[in-house]
């Protein structure tokens, strides 16, 4: 086993030391798929901290996250956890996915995973070319880097809990479902255009390959 300091100096430098205790947050529709559950049980997490884990049964997706954050930053002790991370029931992220979001996020307020939408034509949820803000096409994949972008999804996403404490965003209404010039913006999409505006900064870190089950046919994409 390699215990040199060469070792716990590269740890250091990724922030594995630092307070990385979490609340995972999963909204539902009441039953998790057993393809799922498997991922979810192998999930590593921070070193020395706490992960602690909050579902919301049968609630439109917005108001989930809404609910499920307002009661987190008004738990004592739950408020002061540094980082949320949102898991969506039909995701499965690698046992290693969190700890590289750990390492991912230092220089952004909310990194999240690599996965597509599902079906043959299905896109990467990679959304946006910073170089054209507040736009969110769905980028190329650059294979195993940390790609900024416009906006991310939340079936598996790192957020820091902090963005949720700013004032300057309604407290409790952080994410909305709304339909917008030329189709619908998801709740996930809402607030980062919304957080944008406000300086925060997103990534999508592709070496986090997450899964995408297709529940009606048995299939990951």
């Amino acid at each position: 086993m390699n215990n040199t300091p060469e070792k716990y100096e590269r740890y250091r430098e990724l922030g594995h030391f630092r307070n990385l205790s979490t609340i995972w947050i999963t909204p539902t529709r009441g039953m998790i798929p057993a393809r799922v559950v498997p991922s979810w049980m192998s999930l590593i997490g921070g070193f020395n901290s706490a992960l602690a884990r909050v579902f919301c049964i049968r609630q439109e997706v917005g108001h989930a996250y809404n609910n499920a954050i307002t009661q987190v930053l008004s738990t004592p002790g739950l408020k002061d956890f540094p980082y949320i991370l949102t898991v969506e029931e039909d995701n499965t992220p690698p046992a290693d996915g969190l700890i590289r979001l750990f390492e991912s996020i230092q220089e952004y307020d909310a990194v999240s995973g690599l996965y597509w939408c599902k079906g043959e034509d299905g896109v990467p949820h990679i959304w946006g070319d910073p170089a054209k803000p507040f736009t969110y096409a769905p980028q190329k994949v650059i294979p195993n880097s940390l790609m900024r972008v416009n906006g991310i999804s939340m079936g598996f996403a790192l957020w820091r809990t902090e963005m949720f404490k700013d004032n300057r965003f309604e407290f409790g209404n952080w994410f909305k479902t709304c339909g917008e010039k030329g189709g619908v913006m998801t709740q996930d999409l809402y607030f980062c255009k919304k957080a944008a505006e406000l300086g925060y900064k997103f990534a999508v870190d592709t070496r986090v390959k997450v899964g995408h089950l297709d529940v009606p046919n048995d299939v990951i994409w």
